[in-house]
């Protein structure tokens, strides 16, 4: 099971003036929060419990491209891999540990 998806972080982000400020670039917390936003739109039902693993490879500039790549064993794997790529090139790399929802009922 796979799931891929492209973004771009923007330059008038509010926390890339402080980010390098006369060659900003992304940091890696956005990245993450974009890998956890796609993680969502992929499996609704599925809760990030930890990131297990992260390497960051290549820097990311603002309003670059990039795609998002997850992919799992199965829809009920706790074990999600990502992958971000700048033109097949990965930037960033890592397992996430992932939990589903439970629905509460009254």
């Amino acid at each position: 099971m796979t799931f891929e998806v492209h973004r771009a972080i923007a330059a008038n982000h509010p926390s890339l003036p402080g980010h390098f400020p006369d060659s900003p670039l992304v940091p890696g917390v956005l990245i993450l929060d974009e890998v956890l936003a796609a993680l969502r739109d992929w499996r609704e039902a599925c809760e990030l419990t930890a990131f297990r693993t992260v390497k960051f490879l290549q820097p990311l500039k603002p309003d670059q491209p990039f795609t998002i790549c997850l992919s799992a064993g199965n829809d009920h794997s706790s074990e999600v891999n990502f992958c971000c790529r700048i033109q097949g090139r990965v930037i960033v790399e890592g397992q996430l540990e992932v939990c589903s929802r439970t629905k509460v009922t009254s």
